[in-house]
């Protein structure tokens, strides 16, 4: 069923993610992991993170996510932030916060929800890519630009 548009006089979306990203960096490349056994965007490559849970800063989160996922381990002092977004999109509704990192300890692996990682620059990323993903990199990497919202 198609979710309506944003209206701002309606009731607020009855979800709200909080989403800490990791963009880990080797030079002039990043880290994506193809995503695999998961709900939300299968098969396509991403970048590690994850729900912030109770009790964890939004680079712990960041962190806890990457370690979980591709296997590397960071320091929160290693993580610098760089941008965010906020999105409503029917009933779900949330904010992603995206750091990034170029001192980890352990070499990248498939761990868990991905089956694939891999180093690609920015004009050679693979596809499928997770729809949003592309246009974030650059924005936050690039651009400098560090806050975007999308309403629906």
């Amino acid at each position: 069923m198609p979710q309506p548009p944003y209206d701002p006089g309606r009731v607020p979306p009855a979800v709200f993610h909080i989403v800490g990203w990791l963009i880990l960096r080797r030079d002039d490349s990043v880290l994506l992991a193809r995503r695999a056994g998961v709900s939300y965007a299968d098969g396509q490559w991403g970048l590690p993170g994850g729900h912030v849970e109770a009790g964890e800063t939004l680079a712990q989160a960041a962190s806890r996510e990457a370690s979980e996922e591709v296997g590397v381990r960071t320091r929160q002092e290693d993580l610098a932030p760089v941008g965010m977004a906020r999105y409503v999109d029917g009933d779900v509704a949330g904010l992603d916060v995206f750091f990034t990192a170029s001192t980890f300890s352990g070499e990248p692996r498939p761990v868990s929800e991905c089956d694939q990682v891999g180093w690609f620059g920015l004009d050679a990323l693979p596809e499928p890519m997770v729809g949003w993903v592309p246009a974030s990199l650059r924005r936050y990497l690039v651009d400098g630009i560090w806050f975007d919202e999308s309403l629906g």
